[in-house]
C-alpha cells in the first residue's frame, strides 16, 4: 500500500482506545489523524487528557502526545483527510451509542466498533475475520436502506471472551463436525473491566462470580456470527445449545475459557480435532494481511498449557493457543482455550476487521 489510510480514534482516553493508539503507532496500512474522546478531554492535549491514565506497558507514542483530542460529538471539525475510525466510545446508553455510530457513518465513514450497542441491529455484522468474511456483504443492503453514503457503514467486534474459544469451533463444523452442545466457563482478565478492573485492589485480589451481562452475550452472540446470510438479512444459527458461566479472574490481560462440547452426529479423534485447528486457514491468513496470526489455532501438547503467562502474546497477541484436548466423562472433549481480550478480543480484531474491508474493497484507499 502506498499511502497510509488516515484513522480516527473515537474514545481514544480509554483502555480500548488507548490499545489503538499503541497498535496503529507503526501500522502499515493505517495512520491516526484524529483522536477523539467525551468533552472532559476535548482540547486538551493528548498526554495531558490521558494524565495519569495510561495503562500501557510502552508510553504514548511520541508523535501523538500533542494532538488535541476532538469531542466525538464534533462532528463538524473531523479531519478532511480521515477514511476510517474505530470507536471505543460508550454514550449513556445503548440506543445514544447506536445513532452516534451511524451519525458518523451518514458522513461517509466506515465506523468499527467495539461497542455492543450494534450488536444485534440486524444489518450491522459481528465479525469475527476468521468465521464470518461473508457477513460482510450486509453491509450494501445497510448503506441503500438507510440512504447512506458509499463509503459510510458500521461493522461490529463481538464480546472479547467469545474470540477466545469460537474460531477453534468453528474450524471443527468447516472440517465437517457440527458441533450440538457446549458447555463454557470463562476466566477473563481484569483489563476486560476497563480503568476500574486494572486499578480496583479489591478486584486484584479476588475472583469475582459473576460479570453482569456476559454470560448473556457469551451465549448469544455466537448464534449471529456462525448464521447464515439470507437474502437482506443475516439469520442466527440456533443449532448450537450454549450454557455459560463467566467470572473475573486477578491476571491483567488474557481471558481463558474452559470448553466441552457435544458433537452433533460425527465424533472426531483427538488426533484428527489436532489435525483440524493446526491447518486452520481462513481469508486473513491467505491474504496475509498485517495482523492475522500464522497459524491462527496453536495447539499445545503439554499438560500445564496455555497459560496467561506464556501464552497470551502467542501470534503478537492475535493467536488463539488451546490445550489440555481431553475426552471428558460427560462430554465428547473438553480443552482449555485462550486469547488476548484487549488485542484479539478488542483493539486487535477491529484493526484485523478493517484491514478485512480495505482488501475486499469497502474500504477504498486514497
Amino acid at each position: 500500500m502506498r499511502k497510509k489510510i488516515a484513522v480516527g480514534v473515537l474514545g481514544a482516553t480509554g483502555v480500548v482506545g488507548q490499545n489503538y493508539v499503541r497498535l496503529l503507532a507503526n501500522h502499515p496500512w493505517f495512520e491516526i489523524k484524529d483522536m477523539a474522546a467525551s468533552f472532559r478531554s476535548a482540547g486538551k492535549r493528548y498526554e495531558e487528557a490521558t494524565s495519569g491514565k495510561w495503562l500501557m506497558d510502552s508510553g504514548i507514542p511520541e508523535i501523538l502526545k500533542n494532538v488535541v483530542v476532538r469531542d466525538v460529538l464534533d462532528y463538524e471539525n473531523i479531519p478532511e483527510e480521515i477514511q476510517l475510525f474505530f470507536s471505543a466510545t460508550e454514550l449513556q446508553d445503548k440506543e445514544a451509542t447506536r445513532e452516534f455510530e451511524f451519525a458518523y457513518a451518514k458522513k461517509g465513514y466506515p465506523v468499527i466498533s467495539n461497542s455492543s450497542a450494534n450488536r444485534w441491529t440486524r444489518d450491522v455484522p459481528m465479525v469475527v475475520p476468521e468465521i464470518n468474511a461473508a457477513h460482510l456483504e450486509i453491509l450494501k443492503i445497510q448503506q441503500r436502506k438507510r440512504a447512506l453514503p458509499a463509503s459510510g457503514f458500521v461493522a461490529v467486534k463481538p464480546n472479547c471472551s467469545v474470540q477466545s474459544y469460537l474460531v477453534a469451533i468453528h474450524a471443527l463444523r468447516e472440517a465437517g463436525y457440527p458441533v450440538k452442545e457446549i458447555l463454557v466457563n470463562t476466566l477473563q482478565a481484569l483489563s476486560g473491566a476497563g480503568y476500574r478492573g486494572l486499578t480496583s485492589p479489591e478486584m486484584q485480589a479476588t475472583v469475582s462470580p459473576m460479570i453482569p451481562g456476559e454470560e448473556e452475550k457469551t451465549e448469544k452472540e455466537p448464534t449471529k456470527i456462525l448464521g447464515r446470510l439470507v437474502n437482506s438479512e443475516i439469520v442466527p444459527d440456533t443449532s448450537i445449545i450454549m450454557s455459560a458461566l463467566c467470572t473475573r479472574v486477578p491476571v491483567i490481560d488474557g481471558h481463558t475459557a474452559l470448553v466441552y462440547l457435544n458433537f452433533a452426529d460425527r465424533v472426531p479423534t483427538l488426533e484428527q480435532i489436532t489435525r483440524i485447528w493446526s491447518e486452520f486457514k481462513a481469508e486473513p491468513q491467505s491474504l496475509n494481511l498485517p495482523f492475522a496470526p500464522h497459524p491462527a489455532i496453536i495447539v499445545r501438547n503439554e499438560n500445564d498449557r496455555p497459560q496467561v503467562k506464556l501464552d497470551v502474546d502467542n501470534g503478537n497477541g492475535m493467536a488463539i493457543t488451546i490445550g489440555r484436548l481431553e475426552k471428558d466423562k460427560f462430554f465428547h472433549i473438553r480443552f482449555v482455550a485462550l486469547s488476548h481480550n484487549t488485542i484479539r478480543g478488542a483493539a486487535g480484531g477491529a484493526i484485523l476487521t478493517a484491514e478485512l474491508l480495505v482488501e475486499k474493497g469497502y474500504i477504498k484507499p486514497g
